[in-house]
């Protein structure tokens, strides 16, 4: 025997270390291939019924499905086949009897057996949040010329009475019947979904599913399907009974059963299967979160690349439920941790395009394209095309130069813009305000906008009023007519003032601007316009005395407020209807603090008196010292106002005041300044007693006039006075 010397067997072992190392490196390429492929089901979880995968939420053992969607394998078959477990609830039905021709088994029984089947699976797909199934087929075969026996299947998915996670789905599904003159309907509904017919044999076409022999029709619009039992009802004349002896209803996935004419004799078709699609959804009261929302400890959304989408699937239809999506550009199982994995967009260049000319690169969440050297563009829009040649290079480095100038101009102007814009910051007390509470301080590109002539609402001495939206708030912004009517002290004092009051009856001051020569003010917007305008308007609306009277109790509250329940008095200083605001509940609310001081020590004096002389108070016009006992006059004018619906016009042959004190001293003339449309026997005292405080508020002697605080508790018990009377008629 011929034994290998020592180098004719190291050339004999090289084949097979070489078999070894390509054995090891397929390995390895098996174990990466398998790697990047993402999970289907929770880990230690089978994820396999023969050849089927079975992906979470659905699954086989404990732990490794959610309540409704566990699945058991049959393994006495080959291949095994699935099944969704509860038969209780998730079955088909059927139901075989025998009827008269031309009638239905519930009508005519003869006899009648029930069966229950669990449902078969035909798949399942977590990404798209359906399932196929094996569906209900309900057939009606000949025995002879008058006798018919029946087999009716019906799918049910879920008890009736709680939600299941699964519907028939409307848009992928249809409803076919097949036979000669059959009536096809859904549910054992009387209403019709489709009717086959034909007199003439060759009338029928194979694929035709157009009447002739075979009918097909969308299911009803409505819920979602919790259960489905195709009907079927036989014509009288059936004179084919021995050719073709079945007919057939069923509810299929579109396009799944193709209409062959054979199907018309015979009774081929009992033996087959047909798939219909059903929708899931995660149920139980369950929805997505809001935005911001921590979600439930339950919630199925589980990997990091999902979103969230409300579904209504259930028996009814309208049990709150949801469906959780991979992210674009991501795909996978979004049920379960990491389940949702990057798409590789490059290996898929039919559906995600880059050009010829392009480097495909693939990133998280999408991929990108950028032009091979030498080359400029976008290669996903097919726009890589090549570099400038010299002349237009030089033609670029011209048209460069001009457009750094411009840029460089465009920045020293833009320079001198944030400067100027930062010197007003400065001026109008920014440093200041910063540290206020309650304060926003808006850019002056957000205001600009609005500033529009067609959002004016309103022009007074002060300035103009302009109404917009900020975010989804309606505001009214402020804009003084200029920098000089509006002292930089003043503006300061004005956003102190309304930034420490919190009161339901008095205007919220959102924010201000400080970036333009004249500060702007944004207000909370009242829709109901002033107490001016619902008094003398030309179209004036009916305004009853309890609406008048709740306008003072809640404006005398609001003006108590100020000047004994804030940290520091504060004086309003312009009380007058114009600036009493109402909302559209004709709830009142002080507004306008331009004129306003905030005391303190021995700073209660103005040498600059300012407000309307038609409200003002005459010591206060006089000696310019300024009290809450001014606001009290100011409030005596307008409750005249309210009472008379007259303007309290300054002049010395017109005014108000001078009217009402000359009638108020002669009793019986007080009621020809009421306005007639209040004036009724039952409420003339009410009207005196409001009278009557008006005219304290309006004595010359200051000291003999009352605190606001006392007017807002005599106006609520009149107030409740009023309501009880009127109760009482």
């Amino acid at each position: 025997m011929h034994m290998p010397t020592p180098s004719q067997s190291r050339l004999l072992a090289l084949p097979v270390q070489l078999l070894l190392i390509l054995a090891g490196a397929a390995a390895m390429a098996r174990a990466e291939e398998l790697a990047e492929q993402p999970p289907i089901t929770r880990p230690g979880c089978p994820d396999k019924c023969g050849n089927m995968s079975i992906p979470f939420p659905f699954g086989l053992m404990p732990g490794c499905f959610r309540e409704g969607f566990q699945v058991t394998c049959d393994h006495s078959v080959d291949p095994p086949r699935a099944f969704l477990a509860d038969t209780d609830t998730n079955r088909i039905t059927v139901t075989d009897s025998d009827a008269s021709a031309a009638s239905d088994a519930a009508a005519y029984p003869g006899y009648t057996n029930t069966s229950y089947f669990p449902v078969e699976l035909v798949d399942m797909s977590a990404d798209r949040s359906q399932a196929r199934a094996y569906g209900p087929i309900t057939s009606g075969c000949s025995t002879n010329s008058t006798q018919y026996r029946f087999q009716t299947q019906a799918m049910t998915l879920g008890n009736g009475i709680t939600e299941g996670p699964f519907a028939v789905s409307q848009t992928l599904n249809v409803v076919v019947g097949v036979g000669w003159r059959v009536d096809v309907a859904v549910d054992g509904s009387t209403t019709l979904a489709c009717r086959t017919g034909t007199k003439r044999e060759l009338a029928a076409r194979n694929g035709s599913c157009a009447g002739q022999g075979c009918c097909e029709a969308a299911l009803p619009p409505g819920p979602e399907y919790g259960s489905v039992a195709p009907g079927l009802v036989v014509a009288d004349e059936n004179a084919r009974w021995r050719s073709s002896p079945c007919s057939y209803a069923m509810v299929v996935e579109k396009s799944r059963y193709v209409f062959s004419t054979p199907d018309l004799y015979g009774d081929t078709l009992l033996l087959e299967s047909f798939p219909v699609v059903l929708d899931f959804a995660i149920v139980g009261n369950a929805s997505c979160p809001a935005k911001g929302q921590r979600p439930p400890p339950d919630y199925a959304c589980a990997s990091s690349n999902s979103y969230c989408v409300n579904a209504t699937v259930g028996l009814s239809g309208y049990a709150l439920s949801y469906v959780c999506k991979c992210s674009e550009h991501y795909e996978g199982n979004p049920y379960i941790a990491n389940g949702c994995r990057d798409i590789d967009e490059c290996k898929f260049p039919d559906l995600y395009y880059c050009s010829s000319k392009g480097i495909c690169k693939n990133r998280p969440g999408g991929y990108d394209c950028p032009c091979k050297p030498g080359m400029r563009g976008d290669g996903k829009l097919g726009q890589c095309v090549e570099k400038f040649p010299l002349v237009a290079k030089a033609v670029v480095g011209i048209i460069g130069g001009i457009s750094v100038i411009v840029v460089i101009s465009f920045l020293v102007l833009l320079h001198k813009e944030r400067r100027k814009t930062r010197e007003f910051y400065e001026k109008n007390g920014g440093p200041t305000l910063e540290r206020a509470k309650n304060i926003k301080i808006f850019k002056k590109e957000e205001l600009v906008p609005i500033l529009k002539e067609s959002n004016l609402i309103g022009r007074g001495g002060f300035g103009v009023v302009y109404k917009g939206t900020l975010g989804k708030e309606q505001v009214a912004v402020k804009q003084p007519i200029s920098a000089s009517l509006l002292e930089n002290d003043q503006f300061a004092n004005e956003v102190i003032i309304q930034s420490q009051v919190i009161h339901k009856n008095i205007v919220r001051l959102i924010g201000c601007c400080l970036e333009v020569g004249t500060p702007l003010l944004v207000y909370e917007f009242l829709s109901g316009g002033s107490l001016d305008d619902i008094l003398h308007s030309k179209d004036k609306k009916p305004l009853n005395l309890d609406i008048r009277l709740s306008i003072a109790v809640e404006s005398a509250d609001g003006f108590a407020y100020m000047h004994s329940k804030t940290n520091t008095k504060i004086l309003h200083g312009d009380v007058k209807p114009a600036n009493i605001l109402l909302d559209d509940k004709f709830v009142p609310k002080i507004s306008d603090f331009g004129i306003s001081r905030l005391l303190a020590g021995d700073k209660d004096h103005t040498g600059k008196v300012i407000g309307d002389l038609s409200y003002m108070d005459p010591v206060y016009l006089q000696s310019g010292l300024l009290t809450e006992k001014s606001d009290v006059y100011s409030f005596g004018v307008v409750l005249l106002e309210l009472i008379s619906r007259k303007k309290a016009t300054h002049s010395d042959n017109n005014s108000l005041v001078k009217s009402f004190l000359e009638a108020h001293n002669n009793w019986n003339r007080a009621t020809e300044l009421f306005d007639n449309e209040i004036v009724v026997a039952e409420d003339l005292e009410l009207l005196q007693n409001l009278a009557g405080m008006a005219v304290e508020c309006l004595n010359l002697d200051v000291d003999q006039r009352p605190a606001m605080a006392d007017i807002a508790h005599r106006l609520l018990i009149l107030n409740k006075s009023c309501r009880s009377s009127v109760l009482g008629r």
